[in-house]
């Protein structure tokens, strides 16, 4: 399992997951450099993203939505603050309607993700900062742990 470390701090508004990869730090770029790619890791097995803008670089945007069992789309995107390929990028996360306007009602976050070679592979750190605890107690109580270990584990199958 990829997924090493999942820990929040309701001081610091934060929550940070640690994974392990056996793959090189380009390999687990070029899955988020990818939209394809990024699609299968993106949501959970249960909820399959589909990404239908991909623009990974300052400025751009990505928009995606995860479909659950029953059918029912929960779209989102991305605004892409920062990009230093292949090691880091960071972005404004956020929840979206239909026509991928930003759905302010649900909290918006900024996600900085960091990917560091080690011996075995690649070390990589995301963490994700909200603007209150009750937007962090939120996407906790909406699952945001277990939906985000779930994803992110399906990493080590993609590149094996």
């Amino acid at each position: 399992m990829p997924v090493t470390d999942i820990s929040h701090d309701i001081e610091a508004l934060t929550l940070t997951i640690t994974a392990e990869f056996a793959a090189p730090v380009q390999r687990i770029w070029d899955i988020y450099a990818d939209p394809r790619q990024l699609e299968k890791v993106w949501g959970p097995k249960e909820y399959p993203a589909t990404v239908v803008d991909h623009d990974l670089t300052p400025g751009g945007h990505v928009t995606y939505y995860m479909t659950s069992p029953e059918g029912e789309r929960h779209y989102g995107y991305w605004k892409v603050l920062s990009v230093e390929e292949p090691s880091s990028f960071s972005y404004e996360d956020g929840f979206a309607h239909e026509d991928f306007t930003p759905n302010t009602e649900l909290p918006i976050s900024t996600c900085v993700s960091t990917l560091r070679a080690t011996d075995g592979g690649t070390q990589a750190v995301y963490v994700t900062s909200y603007k209150s605890r009750e937007e962090l107690q939120t996407v906790l109580d909406m699952g945001v742990e277990e939906g985000s270990r779930s994803a992110i584990d399906q990493i080590d199958d993609l590149v094996a």
